[in-house]
């Protein structure tokens, strides 16, 4: 009996292979023999998730032809990969992608690390930071006094608590967007509520558009629903969305649905405008595309003076083209996993519905710490609190990096938790690999993109602050001199694979 639980095709792989290479070579490098080189690849493709454990790939003929090398070559790096532990073969049934023994299975999305793993290492990898005390107590507190009558019913609420639907009605309404409880069904978080949108509008084959880059963890969401991921290249900076692009893919790709970060994009920090936000509902409503406006970024504006532009419903307040989602996990806490959905009422019927079929619903108590918070004040103290954690964070890790790594390129954004830069013309993913090993995890571009895109960049969250952001910067200087002098398990990819 096969192994595999899964497939890599050769044209597949041989994308993501060369995605590695598309940047310069670091000065002075040492290439190493092509076979190397190649099994290096796909060692890193297996240690970064980007090909799942237990994938088979492609016979070595097949991969031969679709990187242009010989067959020679691919077996050779093949029998590299075995004798490491990083893949497994048998006569008949091919080979499959493995880990050695004693390491943890590769996360294919950006899971932070447990608390207990922290004490060595610097986690770069969740932008998430910790809860804003006093409010996180007080709201627990709040909870429990109003959750006696609660407990008297069955506790299932598949659209989420009467009481917090109607509040995140009334805050729409205050935004400017008149909106009514059946407008609103609450989540176990964002995540929850893209998975439930997905499973209703974007079955298996179905096409999403995403923006180029994205948020890793949607992405990786809509791939295991079998979508057909559609990219569209973001505009320069932080400029927002490149409309006339997305006017083009609506039109030809005519996608189900289409999935977009408007306030401080994850990961680039962009802040769309008013004119594009209007101009990018249009587009979706002549194709017939449901679009999906992800909000949870939306309060965290950083900088004095920032002017908001209108919610992207604010566009199409009756819900028919856009979806929005909101959650608590950014603004309050990522423990918090509280989110929500505003669409149109049958929309929202639809998904409830569906719904039955997943989780039932939404914890009690943490719909009502929500609700508390919002009927109290607190929501706004406790955001305040972010804000000002997350601005000083920022600040603090733009200064260690400018300082300890002036190659790197990137613009400081207004808001969000993250920063996007270009790691000075080197591999994101083989930065991010050495990171590791030198004590900071950090996630390489890649993750943010399709079929590989984004290999010289990484992301950077603004969840340390002073000595903590410094070492963080050191270690990155230390993991980029690794990388650029083609040492060590960071050894740099050459540019081509020759035979």
């Amino acid at each position: 009996m096969a192994q595999w639980t899964s497939a890599v095709g050769a044209a597949q792989l041989a994308r993501l292979l060369m995605s590695q290479q598309d940047r310069p070579a670091g000065s002075g490098s040492r290439r190493p023999p092509a076979y190397r080189a190649l099994a290096d690849g796909v060692r890193l493709l297996v240690l970064e998730g980007r090909v799942p454990v237990a994938a088979r790939l492609p016979a070595e003929r097949e991969l031969a032809t679709a990187l242009t090398v010989s067959r020679t070559t691919v077996a050779a790096a093949y029998e590299v990969l075995r004798a490491d532990g990083f893949l497994e073969s048998r006569r008949g049934a091919g080979s499959w992608t493995a880990v050695p023994a004693g390491n943890p299975i590769p996360a294919r999305g950006l899971e932070p690390l447990p608390p207990e793993a922290l004490g060595s290492m610097i986690d770069l990898g969740s932008a998430a930071l910790p809860a804003p005390e006093p409010w996180l107590t007080r709201a627990v507190q709040g909870a429990l006094e109003e959750l006696p009558p609660y407990a008297h019913t069955h506790g299932d609420y598949p659209a989420g608590l009467p009481a917090l639907r109607s509040m995140l009605a009334e805050r729409y309404t205050a935004r400017g967007i008149p909106t009514m409880p059946e407008q609103i069904m609450v989540t176990t978080g964002a995540m929850g509520a893209m998975d439930a949108i997905c499973h209703l509008f974007g079955g298996r084959g179905e096409r999403i558009a995403v923006e180029s880059p994205s948020y890793a963890n949607i992405l990786q969401l809509m791939r295991e629903a079998g979508a057909r991921l559609v990219p569209v290249a973001m505009a320069d900076g932080l400029t927002g969305w490149d409309v006339d692009r997305w006017r083009q893919v609506l039109r030809d790709a005519a996608p189900r649905i289409a999935y977009v970060v408007a306030d401080f994009h994850n990961p680039t920090g962009a802040l769309a405008d008013d004119d594009q936000r209007r101009r990018l509902v249009d587009a979706a409503r002549s194709a017939g595309t449901v679009l999906v406006a992800d909000e949870t970024m939306t309060e965290l504006w950083l900088d004095e003076g920032v002017e908001m532009p209108r919610p992207v419903c604010g566009f199409d307040p009756a819900g028919s083209t856009v979806i929005t989602v909101g959650s608590a996990s950014k603004a309050f806490w990522a423990g918090m996993r509280i989110g929500w959905v505003r669409a149109a009422p049958d929309v929202i019927r639809s998904l409830v519905a569906a719904r039955a079929y997943a989780d039932l619903g939404t914890p009690v108590l943490e719909q009502l710490a929500v609700n508390w918070l919002f009927t109290t004040g607190g929501w706004e103290k406790a955001v305040d609190l972010r804000r000002e954690e997350a601005r000083g964070n920022r600040d603090a890790l733009v200064t260690a990096v400018r300082r300890e790594l002036p190659a790197w390129e990137f613009e400081v954004p207004s808001g969000g938790l993250v920063l996007w830069a270009r790691a000075g013309g080197l591999s994101g993913s083989r930065i991010a690999e050495a990171g590791e090993r030198l004590g900071v995890r950090v996630p390489s571009g890649p993750r943010f993109g399709v079929d590989g895109a984004f290999e010289g960049y990484v992301r950077l969250p603004f969840t340390v602050a002073g000595a903590v952001a410094d070492e963080a910067a050191a270690r990155l200087a230390a993991a980029t001199r690794l990388v650029a002098a083609g040492t060590g398990a960071a050894t740099e990819t050459p540019r081509t694979f020759a035979a």
